[in-house]
């Protein structure tokens, strides 16, 4: 079993910006690409785990997703970064289109992206990290059995306790997380 870094993808690795899945608004983090080529280096999978409601909320068809997927993949290369896997949810139980409007135990805070990638990718979660910028990643992460690092860029609006919302690690940014990984 290999070990893996679980990334959140709006507001960790890029600037969020809502329901983006236009390829040419995707910006990176200054410090992303060094960070991951780091972690990469370090041993890790790569993998990206991302809620898009946006699909349940009928702002964007599911196949729009590619495209991002296309566009991150290429915005990492000159880094020699390379993803091990990209998962989604794309449902919403609020909602309005067809099959994705229901509760899932896919969307972050529930665990499922990441029980997914394990079992597909072969990867001990136990070994394994999340890294996000709210406590709805940290709280999948630990939900999991990851450890966890918030990413405090400042886009956390509701710091609500709970037994899964502390992250093991709280960090101002991706190359100091990156750092906590290869010391740990």
């Amino acid at each position: 079993m290999s070990k893996a870094v679980f990334l959140d993808k709006d507001g960790t690795l890029i600037v969020d910006v809502p329901y983006n899945v236009d390829p040419d608004q995707i910006v990176l983090y200054p410090d992303a690409g060094p960070a991951l080529q780091r972690m990469q280096s370090a041993g890790y999978r790569l993998v990206v785990v991302s809620n898009q409601s946006g699909v349940a909320r009928g702002y964007f068809a599911e196949t729009a997703l590619s495209a991002v997927w296309k566009r991150l993949t290429d915005l990492f290369a000159p880094f020699g970064v390379a993803f091990d896997g990209f998962y989604y949810c794309p449902h919403d139980s609020l909602g309005t289109t067809g099959a994705d409007a229901l509760a899932c135990d896919c969307r972050k805070p529930k665990p499922g992206m990441l029980h997914r990638a394990a079992l597909e990718l072969n990867i001990d979660l136990a070994g394994s990290w999340m890294i996000g910028d709210i406590l709805q990643d940290v709280e999948a992460g630990n939900r999991a059995g990851c450890r966890s690092i918030l990413v405090d860029r400042g886009n956390e609006t509701e710091w609500l306790n709970g037994p899964y919302r502390t992250p093991t690690i709280k960090v101002d940014s991706l190359l100091e997380a990156a750092g906590q990984l290869v010391v740990s």
